[in-house]
Parts: structure tokens; sequence; C-alpha cells
């Protein structure tokens, strides 16, 4: 997972991200290729 200050170029990386909150901190996450994870905050 990367620690990033911008999820905006992360997530346009592959079709599939979705960007999420859980609990304060933004999340990029992929259901399809695992390894695109992201986090932020």
């Amino acid at each position: 997972m990367k620690i990033v200050n911008s999820l905006k170029s992360l997530k346009n990386r592959h079709r599939d991200n979705r960007v999420i909150r859980r609990r304060g901190r933004t999340y990029v996450i992929n259901k399809t290729v695992r390894k695109f994870k992201a986090r932020q905050g």
C-alpha cells in the first residue's frame, strides 16, 4: 500500500480504482487488481 499526499493521480492508474473514506482516512482500493492500493492521511 502506498501512502501519498494526493490520491488523484493514483486513482487514474486503473479503471476499477475507487476512492473510499474509512475512519477519517481516504483510500484507493481496487477489487479486481489488488496491487493498486493507496492511503492518504
